[in-house]
């Protein structure tokens, strides 16, 4: 385990806002308790004081401050907003505060917005979902939309990365090392800030917590940094009179690294971090530690590092152009005709997409591959030029992508897989998959229930197949003390319990493990009708189901939480754009697979740049037509794997 040790401040000031021009630096003084203090925040702070943008601060330091008198801090939820689109930045923007039974996906329909440009102006949204939470909207969506609900507050021309939130929560503190408690106040983007670490490293350190959120009193794992600028406990530097500068590693890399036989050596530089090493060289954690014992005792300037060889970086080979392969399984080879409609609905998404990026200046040489079937696909690899080829897409299924994965195993060129999602696949590298398995979803309600679980009986509504529902029974045994897992075939079979003492209905908890619209239905229908017999009763599905929307405040009464797989805000902006591209070249609205077409090939293409280094661009979250994709790594060197969908909760 690397130590940290930090300053600690052991003075909070509790002076009155006043007027000032400028403020002296006092023992205890940080920047979080001085932005505070003048009502700003910490990054108005430091833009004004550029000296001190590494957030160090010495004791008789003068720093500039708001001038104009500031008004009373109100303890808000932050909300940071992010640079957004062109037809938001322009626009005056407006917050509301969020009210019981309001979700993500009912914000869109009500504000005719798009869960893009939701995600945009409100970067850390699924943090935000609490009542009394506020969520930012375009100030003319809020007027012609929001009814009763109005504007609480305004911002104009929203245009760069500004935080307009004051809160009144006092600076919490680290336990010292890698755990901290998660405070009454604390949110995503107070903790990030604090610990100098990005909320995906957060969510990585502890899996789970994106979905279930923070909650008071709970130890969540955290990485702080020695360049921690917006901070309350700042690291202690090699050498404290530096000053530390991001941009080190960039200059410095290719000086500092020497080669070995099975290993790279690095020497660290002024303003490194852990975090910065294994980003940089592509390693983990765990295998740098395990090269580099001496890491126990805390990183230092000067330190001679191992760092485990990676495979080289996949280069691009096809001059200006991105030369991508679709690989589809038409079969008309072999009048094989099981899949074509499949493949062609694919291609129709495919090739609006494809159309879409080459209008925004992409340039594509596309070449599209009939598969065939399972006995003639392998005459279809002799039409792949390993050395010419920059992105493959496609096969469909896990047998035929790993054929491709063999006959480019030397070229390590990007193959995306768009439904085949197997362990299988996880040790190839170079393999993006882009299907979320089944798995992830019952893990995600394991954890869900296990939040919230106090000795309920538990039903699981099964399939035929009981696969999804004994996965969860599983987990929830390992999981949860003393469970009681009952699965059933039907949602009618779900009863309340009885208080042995008392001999009076008790609540039970209830999932779906069915991804079926009638069992969706009558799961729906059950759980009203026991909420109405006993209160307290607990609904979770892995799956979504269209009643759910219908029957939202009947549901939220047994705080439903379900989640979503691919569905389409039809009243997006971007939504709307592509619907109607889409019906106006081939006269229908897309089916399913044309969607999955246009979403998995426009995810790929925006994330590729002129270099193809697709790869350098896994870490973006982007929401398509109507998939949600969030990539991470299986394993150190392993595949990226889709672990994209939407939680959706129902409030009371």
């Amino acid at each position: 385990m690397i130590k940290r040790f930090f300053i600690l401040s052991s003075l909070c000031m509790v002076l009155g806002v006043s007027a000032q021009k400028s403020h002296t630096v006092v023992q205890g003084d940080n920047p979080y308790n001085i932005a505070k203090k003048y009502g700003m925040t910490v990054d108005e702070l430091l833009k004004l004081n550029p000296k001190n943008k590494d957030g160090k601060l010495a004791i008789g330091d003068v720093l500039t401050i708001k001038s104009e008198k500031t008004a009373t801090p109100v303890a808000t939820k932050p909300a940071p907003v992010e640079k957004v689109t062109s037809n938001t930045s322009a626009s005056s923007v407006g917050k509301i505060v969020l009210q019981p039974k309001q979700t993500i996906y009912g914000i869109t329909k009500q504000y005719r917005i798009s869960e893009t440009d939701l995600r945009k102006l409100n970067p850390e949204l699924d943090s935000h979902m609490k009542i009394g939470d506020e969520i930012a909207l375009p100030l003319a969506s809020i007027k012609k939309y929001g009814g009763t609900q109005q504007a609480v507050t305004t911002e104009k021309h929203i245009e760069s990365p500004v935080e307009k939130t004051i809160t009144t929560t006092t600076p919490t503190t680290a336990v010292e090392g890698e755990s901290y408690v998660i405070q009454t106040k604390d949110n995503y983007y107070r903790i990030t800030k604090q610990f100098g670490i990005s909320q995906q490293d957060l969510y990585a350190l502890n899996p789970g917590l994106e979905e279930k959120g923070l909650k008071p009193g709970e130890t969540i794992k955290i990485k702080t940094s020695n360049t921690n600028t917006n901070t309350d406990s700042v690291a202690e530097p090699a050498n404290p009179k530096a000053k530390m500068d991001s941009g080190n590693e960039k200059s410095t890399a290719s000086s500092n690294v020497a080669a070995g036989d099975d290993y790279v050596t690095y020497t660290v530089q002024q303003g490194d971090t852990v975090f910065s090493i294994v980003n940089k060289f592509g390693v983990s954690i765990d295998e740098l530690i395990a090269l580099n014992p001496d890491l126990s005792h805390g990183l230092k300037t000067g330190m001679v590092l191992k760092i485990k060889k990676q495979d080289a970086a996949y280069i691009k080979k096809n001059g200006d152009a991105l030369s991508v392969i679709l690989m589809l399984p038409f079969g008309y080879s072999t009048n094989e005709t099981q899949y074509r409609t499949m493949a062609l609905d694919f291609l129709t998404g495919a090739k609006l997409a494809i159309e879409r990026n080459a209008r925004g200046g992409q340039k594509l040489d596309i070449k599209i591959v009939d598969s065939g079937n399972e006995a003639s696909f392998k005459n279809s690899l002799t039409q792949i030029n390993p050395d010419n080829t920059d992105l493959i897409i496609g096969p469909f299924f896990k047998s035929n992508v790993i054929d491709v994965l063999d006959f480019t195993k030397n070229q390590k060129i990007p193959i995306v897989a768009p439904f085949a999602n197997t362990p299988e696949l996880y040790n190839y590298s170079n393999l993006i998959i882009v299907e979320t398995n089944n798995q992830t979803y019952a893990d995600k309600i394991v954890e869900e229930v296990k939040g919230i679980y106090s000795d309920q009986k538990i039903y699981v509504v099964a399939d035929a197949k009981k696969e999804n529902a004994n996965y969860i029974k599983a987990g929830l045994e390992k999981a949860v003390k003393n469970p009681n897992v009952i699965i059933v075939n039907s949602p009618a079979d779900i009863q309340p319990d009885q208080n042995m003492m008392t001999g009076q209905s008790a609540p039970v908890i209830a999932i779906l493990a069915n991804d079926d619209n009638a069992a969706g239905d009558a799961f729906a229908n059950r759980i009203i009708a026991i909420s109405k017999e006993v209160q307290g009763v607990k609904a979770f599905s892995m799956f979504y189901s269209p009643t759910f929307e219908k029957k939202v405040d009947e549901l939220s009464q047994a705080s439903l939480v379900y989640l979503m797989d691919r569905k389409i805000n039809t009243e997006g902006g971007f939504e709307k754009e592509i619907l109607a591209a889409y019906k106006s070249k081939y006269c229908k609205t897309p089916p399913k697979y044309a969607i999955v077409g246009f979403d998995v090939v426009n995810d790929m293409l925006t994330r590729e740049n002129k270099k193809g280094e697709i790869f350098k661009q896994m870490n973006k979250v982007q929401t398509q037509l109507a998939t949600k994709f969030e990539f991470v790594k299986s394993k150190a060197n392993g595949a990226y794997v889709n672990t994209g969908y939407r939680v959706i909760r129902l409030v009371p």
